[in-house]
């Protein structure tokens, strides 16, 4: 089911991902595409974290990872990946939707967020979020907190 929004939608772009060593997660650092200097930070598992990693780097492995497959099932098929779009947030959990074109008909899948993220990354989409859950993202001052864990991060998978 497509998402209804009367706003528009805010482009995004992964700057980077991040590890968490409190915690053995990931955070994917999203910016903004319009220059705006805040982040959008989301936390995800160290293997989701990774496949977005070698998304980012454009590394290959020597058998096809799970994103890697879906993608060449799409390009198989003549499915298009259009976009992937965060769309949700309730108790701290983002949901994202993905959305698929083929022979013009456009449908959207529910989705993981690492895992549309993931997929973009692979199939050059682009990468959106919803004004409502831009709003929403955490209170806190995202920038500073981002700061003090990479200085206490030293030689952490940036790229």
């Amino acid at each position: 089911m497509e998402e209804q929004t009367t706003e528009p939608l805010i482009q995004l772009t992964v700057n980077r991902v991040v590890e968490d060593s409190n915690t053995d997660t990931r955070i994917v650092v999203l910016t903004r595409t319009d220059g705006a200097s805040e982040h959008f930070m989301i936390w995800v598992g160290a293997s989701e974290g990774e496949a977005i990693r070698r998304a980012l780097d454009t590394s290959t492995t020597p058998r096809p990872m799970s994103h890697d497959l879906i993608k060449s099932f799409g390009e198989h098929l003549g499915i298009k990946m259009e976009r992937a779009v965060l769309t949700d947030v309730k108790s701290s959990t983002y949901y994202a939707i993905v959305y698929l074109e083929n022979k013009g008909v456009v449908r959207t899948i529910d989705s993981r967020p690492s895992d549309a993220i993931a997929l973009a990354l692979r199939c050059q989409a682009p990468i959106y979020v919803t004004q409502d859950v831009w709003r929403r993202r955490s209170g806190q001052n995202l920038d500073a907190w981002l700061s003090k864990l990479e200085t206490k991060n030293i030689g952490a998978q940036e790229v």
